[in-house]
């Protein structure tokens, strides 16, 4: 009898720890931890902390997003390799960061290759499987695509029209960026090396005078300000995208992989719609308040010559031929 009722209240104790484990388990859930260049206030910050809130609630409290802003993360190059280090799961990074994993993907924004949303739309999404799938050798998902805006020039001091206006001015170029050594040998000119973070202090101490960045980015990060002139003409399109470490996702349970990916692709619907909404109006106000440099015919006819050497070059060692062919092909070069 005894023998029983000790068993009895063994077998009671250890269901209730089972049930106290469980409870503990559930309580903790999971957590994702993803950076972004992106300001916490800026569209791209609204969105993503939209999508956090919506995960939670969906999830019951069982998947939290947890956003790192402004940088907190180092620039983009960083933040992949914190995640391949595994102290980052993911972020929202934009072509530069992207090729760090997949360097072919940054073709997508070869000068002059797309200067309209429904270019960009169309070259994309035919290329899109491609990409996710050398990420996913890479050991990253791509959970989706995401837009920076329309690419233009904006300078100091006096506009750019032909490359020899370009000549004594002190011209941009991001640092990680692979394509810069050709487009520099192309157009002519000796660039200002800069990574993102860095080109708010350099065109402050007019280090640097130059850029060719999209709008939004332009108002969002305090650039345009330090500048007096804008291009009309759209040179090209700054895309970016959601990635999360691989071996993270595929370590979350089922169901809260599945919740993070069918909303992760919502979000970049989401903001997709927005930053060419937001890229639009930042462009209106940046023009109410520069010069707009408008090129004639002849201008444009020389950029596009310009633009189509520089791709042809890249196709010879930076990306593979084959890949900067289709990607002319789909955008009707």
């Amino acid at each position: 009898m005894f023998l029983r009722k000790s068993l009895a209240t063994l077998l009671g104790a250890l269901m209730v720890l089972a049930c106290l484990t469980a409870a503990g388990n559930a309580s903790a859930g999971e957590e994702i931890t993803l950076g972004s260049l992106a300001p916490k206030k800026s569209p791209w910050g609204k969105v993503f902390n939209a999508w956090a809130k919506a995960v939670k609630k969906k999830s019951d409290g069982a998947l939290k997003l947890t956003w790192y802003f402004n940088g907190a993360q180092g620039d983009d190059k960083a933040m992949v390799a914190k995640i391949r280090a595994g102290q980052l799961d993911g972020a929202a990074i934009n072509s530069v960061g992207l090729s760090a994993i997949h360097k072919d993907i940054l073709a997508l924004q070869m000068p002059g290759l797309c200067t309209t949303w429904e270019c960009l739309d169309k070259v994309r999404d035919a290329m899109t499987p491609r990409f996710q799938a050398n990420m996913n050798k890479e050991g990253f998902v791509f959970v989706g695509v995401g837009d920076v805006g329309l690419a233009r020039t904006m300078s100091k001091g006096k506009g750019i029209k032909t490359p020899k206006d370009l000549k004594n001015m002190k011209v941009y170029a991001w640092q990680d960026d692979i394509t810069y050594p050709t487009v520099t040998s192309v157009v002519g000119y000796t660039p200002v090396l800069s990574s993102v973070p860095g080109l708010l202090p350099a065109l402050s101490s007019g280090r640097i005078n130059v850029i060719t960045v999209p709008c939004l980015a332009a108002t969002q990060l305090q650039w345009w300000s330090h500048l007096d002139h804008i291009n009309s003409q759209v040179a090209g399109i700054g895309i970016g995208g959601l990635v999360i470490s691989k071996s993270r996702f595929d370590g979350l349970p089922g169901d809260l992989r599945e919740l993070f990916a069918k909303t992760g692709k919502k979000a970049g619907k989401m903001l997709t719609k927005r930053i060419r909404k937001e890229d639009a109006k930042a462009y209106k106000m940046i023009a109410s308040r520069m010069t707009v440099v408008k090129m004639n015919p002849a201008q444009k006819a020389r950029w596009k010559s310009i633009f189509k050497k520089i791709r042809k070059q890249l196709g010879q060692g930076t990306f593979p031929a084959e890949l900067v062919n289709k990607l002319n092909t789909l955008a009707g070069h």
